[in-house]
């Protein structure tokens, strides 16, 4: 039996709010991870354990506070409806600047390991060679860092794939606007809708480990190539 029209369209809502967020988490988090990289600061800790909390926090808790900085009273709420944007809360746009939080560590950890791997000499070489840090970054950085960057942005969209807790207190379960596949399946559980449940879990236990092999693969083949 197919997927139902609802499965369907929760994939594809899924699919979009996995891609908006890793897009904007690859122009947020790149200069992040730079930063957190080479900078010898010394709230480079603290912003480093910022970035970080949503691993350990629960995400609930992230959710619930989110929700309050975008309600009507909140100062991103307050902001939206001065600016005639309408509120975040129960939308999709919402459910991406949620996402956006959540996601960041996944997509700046593996971004900040892969450019301290690079180490401080070939860009000691390109400042010899009078590059700006603009261009050490773009011409070094970048290139040496590519393995990473990969990394990063496939387990930022598995990762924004896969939330539930975040997206449910921030977006509810509206169909067609915020009702992602998470979302999707615990309805088919609640409705004791088994079967719909195992069709929708199956596709997101394949998507799950094509998303793990093929990172691994990638981590692997410069040693195989080595």
């Amino acid at each position: 039996m197919p997927l139902s029209a609802g499965d369907v369209q929760a994939l594809w809502l899924t699919a979009r709010l996995a891609g908006a967020v890793t897009l904007i988490l690859l122009l947020v988090g790149t200069p992040i991870a730079w930063w957190l990289a080479h900078s010898r600061a010394w709230w480079k800790g603290p912003v480093g354990a910022v970035v970080a909390l949503p691993l350990v926090l629960p995400p609930s808790v992230l959710g619930f506070y989110l929700l309050l900085a975008m309600g009507p009273q909140g100062p991103v709420g307050r902001l939206t409806q001065a600016l005639h944007l309408g509120p975040l809360p129960f939308s999709f746009e919402g459910l991406v600047v949620a996402s956006v939080f959540y996601s960041l560590p996944f997509m700046v950890q593996p971004l900040q390991t892969a450019f301290e791997s690079i180490g401080e000499r070939p860009l000691e070489v390109a400042a010899t060679l009078r590059a700006s840090p603009i261009d050490r970054f773009f011409s070094v950085g970048l290139p040496l860092g590519l393995p990473g960057l990969v990394t990063a942005c496939v387990l930022t969209f598995a990762h924004t794939v896969g939330e539930f807790g975040v997206v449910l207190m921030i977006g509810g379960n509206l169909p067609g606007r915020t009702r992602v596949v998470s979302v999707q399946i615990y309805d088919h559980v609640e409705a004791l809708e088994y079967a719909q449940a195992h069709r929708l879990s199956a596709v997101m236990l394949v998507f799950s480990f094509v998303v793990l092999l093929a990172v691994y693969t990638w981590r692997l083949r410069p040693a195989r190539e080595a």
